[in-house]
């Protein structure tokens, strides 16, 4: 009995070796594990249920039949925000909001992105507030596909030029104050995330009390990882 968590894959029809190593990654785990977490930015962006990309076909089918024999969890990240019942219907993939908690092997576990822990970027937090309002997710959806693309378009540009010019700064990591608040309204279980791209493992106390933080590493190129939960406790480990 074993359950595999993944994060930020930012899977986009720009990378197809990244998409196949997902669906060889399904391939492999399908009936073997008992269930597949994604924690957030499956995608490189979401631009509505009823996106038709060619690109997604494949990766959708290979979700649906994977859910047919394992159970299949998706959580929103920063990048998919938009993923709603139309994806679950395509993918098989149940919808899990963030955080979530987890109880497996007499342990608890809270699942998160892990973005709204990054409480010094003051900037993405008002724009993830405004994106996280249904009438705000309503105007957006209401606009034509091409358009949204058009949108999604931009906006990742604009991200990517912030990259190059913030690099993995401070204020892209969550702060110590964000997690310690999110641990304690949950009686400090062991926190999953993703979001950062800093893949490690961090020992959080506050008092008496004491939680472990692991953070999954990212995909990219034609590498990845993930975190493996079973009887012994979680184990990070590289695909292939």
């Amino acid at each position: 009995m074993s359950h595999h968590f993944i994060s930020d894959l930012h899977l986009s029809e720009d990378c197809p070796v990244l998409c196949q190593l997902f669906v060889e990654s399904l391939q492999q785990w399908q009936g073997q594990i008992d269930s597949l977490f994604i924690l957030g930015d499956l995608f490189e962006y979401w631009v509505g249920d009823d996106d038709d990309s060619a690109f997604l076909q494949p990766l959708l089918a290979a979700m649906k039949q994977f859910s047919q024999r394992t159970s299949l969890y998706v959580m929103r990240g920063n990048r998919d925000f938009l993923l709603g019942d139309g994806f679950s219907q395509r993918s098989g993939a149940v919808l899990l909001e963030d955080p979530y908690l987890l109880e497996a092997f007499g342990q608890r576990y809270l699942l998160s992105h892990g973005d709204a822990l990054c409480t010094a970027d003051t900037a993405y937090q008002q724009f993830r507030a405004m994106s996280r309002n249904p009438a705000w997710q309503a105007a957006m959806l209401a606009r034509p596909l091409a358009e949204r693309h058009a949108i999604a378009a931009q906006a990742r540009m604009q991200s990517e030029a912030a990259k190059q010019q913030q690099g993995l700064s401070a204020i892209t990591d969550v702060t110590d104050s964000a997690v310690l608040e999110l641990l304690t309204q949950h009686d400090w279980p062991t926190l999953i995330h993703g979001h950062t791209h800093r893949p490690a493992t961090h020992t959080h106390q506050q008092g008496s009390h004491q939680a472990e933080r692991w953070v999954i590493r990212d995909w990219h190129g034609a590498q990845g990882g993930y975190l493996r939960l079973d009887a012994s406790g979680l184990t990070a480990l590289p695909l292939g």
